[in-house]
């Protein structure tokens, strides 16, 4: 139950983020969706209008059809309705894009708060990617102890796909580093003195490159 409360809470997140940007039709909303949730995540109509018929009842976003009504009549088409933010639903949305608490940090809400970095306070930005970074370098130690116990047990394939995991997540860990150094760089611009260069984790190899991908 409290896992389907949390999905909710993101596709909400995820909605009003994207009416912020433009009102939208629910089958552009739906596409749109995808690409913030993550390929994997496919949202249903059977999700997507429960959620908007809430926030409609709410007050955080309204129905319009009017720009379409005329032109469907016509051509004998039922009119598509457009969701709008309204001012109730700006105002919730950029509550929701100052939280930064642990929740920030899991997977599944990480993604979406970096899809609306754009609309978000720069020390807000810094602390979900250093809260996610610091989740990540304790996953990192968890695998790699893992994996230095159980490696002679393995056979090569599942060796294999646990050593891929390690390395996904060593990648995602230095590309996080890079986003947290762009982010000091930006506040020194405005505080020469706030700057704080991170330390990327080095993988088995020494490496230190970011990767332009995170892979959770």
């Amino acid at each position: 139950m409290a896992r389907a409360a949390r999905r909710g809470e993101l596709l909400e997140f995820a909605v009003l983020g994207l009416l912020h940007e433009a009102p939208l039709h629910g089958y552009e909303l739906r596409k749109r969706l995808g690409n913030v949730l993550g390929p994997l995540r496919a949202i249903s109509y059977g999700s997507l209008y429960p959620c908007l018929k809430d926030l409609v009842a709410r007050g955080l976003i309204v129905e319009d059809q009017s720009g379409e009504a005329a032109a469907s009549a016509l051509a004998g088409r039922r009119a598509r309705i457009s969701y709008t933010l309204t001012a109730d639903g700006k105002e919730h949305f950029a509550e929701l894009v100052t939280r930064a608490g642990p929740e920030a940090w899991e997977d599944e809400r990480f993604g979406v708060h970096l899809a609306f970095f754009g609309r978000t306070a720069g020390d807000v930005r810094l602390r979900i990617l250093e809260g996610r970074r610091s989740r990540l370098e304790e996953r990192l130690a968890a695998l790699r102890g893992s994996l230095g116990r159980t490696r002679e047990r393995l056979d090569e394939y599942t060796l294999q796909l646990q050593q891929y995991g390690l390395e996904s997540v060593e990648r995602e860990v230095r590309w996080l580093g890079g986003l947290i150094d762009h982010e000091h760089q930006l506040k020194a611009e405005h505080d020469p003195g706030a700057t704080r260069p991170s330390q990327p984790v080095q993988g088995p190899s020494g490496a230190g490159q970011q990767s332009p991908t995170a892979h959770g």
